[in-house]
């Protein structure tokens, strides 16, 4: 996994060197904008490359330079999500540095998220890949955007509401799952042209660890060490985003726990505010209720590697890869 994450990094960094060279080249006023989106794509730990190069081997491929590059856009993707994400969400800190719009402003931010998303297309269809290779993760590659943006969407559209658990799963699964897990690891698996047994046991197995990675991290929102996720505390508690953490509070806590908390998310959360929210969510019970959700999805994805029919080595690592998105919830 190190080695491959490396050689991630390696495509990563020689494609973005070589991108801000053509963007300075048009314009050296353009030099706060490079910085930026080399410090958007610089961290994080790779996943979806990750399980992009392990559906390919899944397929039966072996391993390939090209489709390393290839996966390595995905790596884009997530750059200009988390950059818009952050914008939509006010977010003042990811990876324990500013945010683009807190350095650049809002619309400076809005154009580093949409040049780094037609980087990714960029990359993904220069990797060196055969075309008709190429051809075969178009479709997976539209329909991946479009969830990721669908899920955006419903977020949007239900935050400072009453979440209902079912749809904060549902905005789970299109705005964190389907292009975390489940879009990298198909697009991986039918660039290698793999076979329907081998999409579907993928599928079976990407669906609910896509699910239990968002709801780790919606825990780490709200009960992580800012040192730890690189993102403020109250984040997910500013402007009451849907979350399944919250859904299930309010559908557990008592009436009087109930009227309290939503008396401190209409107001402006305070960390004292945080303090107090984050106890009535445990007397709740809610967060040991989202840590039984993961583990029963992290246990639905180790059955269906169990009854799949892969080469061993993609079975082991995508096993590993199960723990490495649910551990510590």
């Amino acid at each position: 996994m190190g080695d491959l994450r490396g050689r991630v990094e390696e495509a990563l960094t020689a494609f973005v060197d070589t991108e801000i060279a053509e963007l300075l080249a048009l314009d050296e006023e353009l030099a706060p904008v490079a910085e930026q989106l080399r410090v958007s794509v610089s961290g994080g730990r790779r996943i979806r490359p990750v399980f992009c190069y392990w559906g390919w081997r899944a397929s039966g491929r072996p391993d390939a330079d090209t489709l390393v590059r290839a996966a390595a856009a995905l790596e884009l993707v997530h750059a200009a999500a988390i950059v818009h994400d952050d914008l939509v969400d006010r977010s003042p800190l990811r990876r324990g540095r500013p945010t683009a719009h807190e350095k650049l402003g809002d619309a400076l931010a809005v154009m580093v998220g949409d040049l780094l998303m037609v980087w990714a297309a960029q990359m993904f269809h220069t990797s060196g890949l055969p075309r008709a290779f190429l051809a075969r993760g178009v479709p997976l590659w539209t329909a991946m955007g479009r969830e990721l943006v669908a899920g955006e969407c419903l977020e949007i559209l239900h935050t400072g509401g009453s979440p209902e658990l079912a749809r904060s799963l549902t905005i789970v699964r299109f705005k964190t799952g389907s292009y975390t897990v489940e879009g990298p690891l198909r697009i991986g698996a039918v660039l290698g042209g793999a076979d329907p047994a081998v999409l579907a046991a993928l599928a079976a197995y990407a669906r609910p660890l896509g699910e239990a990675f968002q709801l780790r991290d919606d825990l780490w929102g709200v009960f992580g060490e800012p040192e730890r996720t690189g993102k403020s505390a109250l984040d997910d508690l500013y402007g009451r985003k849907p979350t399944a953490l919250l859904a299930l509070t309010l559908a557990e806590a008592p009436e009087p726990d109930r009227r309290r908390l939503h008396d401190l998310l209409d107001d402006v959360v305070t960390p004292d505010g945080a303090m107090e929210i984050r106890d009535i969510m445990r007397r709740s019970g809610a967060p040991e209720g989202v840590r039984l959700m993961i583990a029963e999805r992290a246990e639905t994805a180790r059955a269906a590697l169990r009854t799949a029919r892969l080469a061993s080595s993609a079975a082991d690592a995508l096993t590993e890869l199960i723990d490495e998105v649910t551990v510590n919830a």
